[in-house]
């Protein structure tokens, strides 16, 4: 009589393309820990690996699962919030390995398949291992899913927590990883408890330079507040973030309409950019709500700056080659406009500023309409303090 326990089945998958040799960089807090976390993994079927911005722990994690030979009886999962995050971290896990896209690492995103049959490592939005659960309910074609950026706590990522949970016990040889720059460890831990034992946490060290910190309020009467530490000889100084717009607005007279309150904000955007010019060459990168936003503040900038000076946007509706443009690097100084897509596992190169608005765009229920709808609102301070070290990688 056959068993029909589906965590006693094996299935023969796919034959894997040989893995080239696979390095870590010592400069990343996360390779210094790899040997902790491949130990871990073996001897726990889901870890928690809190890191914040700059720990490597985006790309390293894959890596180090391939090492521990993850991957060959299926595919490393690995989901990302934002279809360009999950593109551009499967590019550079690609280039670390020496490989083409495609061949070891590749992703998977809304129209976008990049994954040959040999693939070990998929890239891929929540949304899409989410809509796969669907017609592969054991998630058979994964022996290791890592679930990046928990913190964001969208729908589809609280619905995959849960549904992972549920799956475990069907699936031993399943490994999960969860990973966040600010997760709550101690709850997650508890959700994926078996038994008495709560989920192993690992803590990682993040920002590799320390960031010095300005606060520059929209209302210039008010005094400005200094603080944070100096730069490491000068390679990350500077995240300033800039209060919601809700504070008492520049001129006196005005009406307060929400067309001041925008201008009063471009103007505090273009004033922060012109002090951290001042300061010495590097690439600024900005936090604004959202594409209005940004176009607005592009339009203020190229006013403020000279023709070779970049000004490049960032934002989820850009097609791939306008995204692709974030990524080279210039001669010239760039100012890189972006939503909070930049926020977290996305990683522009080159940043040396980081300007914030202190706002962002997101969605709220409203019970009244009964609908979904983006409002702006003050984001938190775990979402400033990882904004603030894009700045101190």
């Amino acid at each position: 009589m056959s068993s029909s326990d589906p965590s006693k089945k094996t299935t023969a998958g796919p034959s894997r393309n040989p893995l080239p040799p696979i390095s870590f960089p010592e400069e990343l807090p996360v390779s210094g820990r790899r040997g902790e976390i491949a130990d871990a993994l073996r001897a726990n079927q889901v870890i928690i690996v809190c890191g914040e911005t700059g720990s490597g722990k985006t790309t390293q994690l894959p890596k180090i699962c391939l090492e521990l030979g993850r991957g060959q009886a299926g595919l490393i999962g690995h989901t990302q919030p934002r279809r360009i995050a999950a593109s551009s971290t499967a590019k550079r896990i690609a280039q670390e390995l020496g490989s083409p896209l495609g061949e070891h690492v590749g992703f998977k995103v809304r129209f976008t398949d990049t994954l040959s049959k040999g693939a070990s490592v998929k890239l891929m939005t929540d949304g899409i291992l989410l809509a796969e659960t669907q017609t592969d309910p054991l998630l058979k074609q994964y022996d290791t899913i890592i679930i990046d950026e928990a913190h964001e706590r969208s729908l589809n990522i609280d619905f995959l927590l849960g549904y992972l949970k549920q799956l475990l016990p069907r699936r031993r040889d399943l490994k999960v990883i969860i990973t966040s720059a600010t997760i709550d460890a101690e709850r997650f831990a508890r959700h994926f408890a078996q038994g008495d034992k709560a989920a192993q946490v690992i803590e990682v060290s993040g920002r590799l330079y320390p960031v010095e910190i300005r606060y520059r309020p929209v209302e210039p009467l008010l005094p400005l507040q200094g603080g944070g530490r100096e730069g490491d000889g000068g390679k990350a100084v500077g995240a300033i973030p800039i209060p919601t717009p809700a504070l008492p607005l520049k001129g006196r007279g005005r009406s307060g309409g929400a067309q001041d309150k925008q201008r009063d904000l471009m103007d505090a955007v273009a004033d922060a950019v012109d002090e951290l010019c001042r300061l010495g060459p590097g690439d600024v990168l900005v936090f604004l709500p959202g594409e209005r936003e940004i176009r607005d503040a592009a339009e203020t900038l190229r006013k403020h700056h000279p023709p070779h000076v970049e000004i490049l946007p960032l934002f989820a509706r850009l097609s791939v080659q306008e995204q692709e443009r974030v990524f080279k690097t210039s001669n010239a100084r760039r100012i890189v406009l972006a939503t909070n897509v930049a926020e977290t596992s996305l990683t522009v190169p080159g940043i040396r500023y980081v300007v914030d608005a202190g706002l962002a765009r997101v969605k709220r229920y409203s019970y009244r309409n009964k609908v979904e709808q983006l409002q702006i609102e003050p984001v938190a301070q775990s979402a400033a303090n990882q904004r603030a070290g894009r700045c101190g990688r």
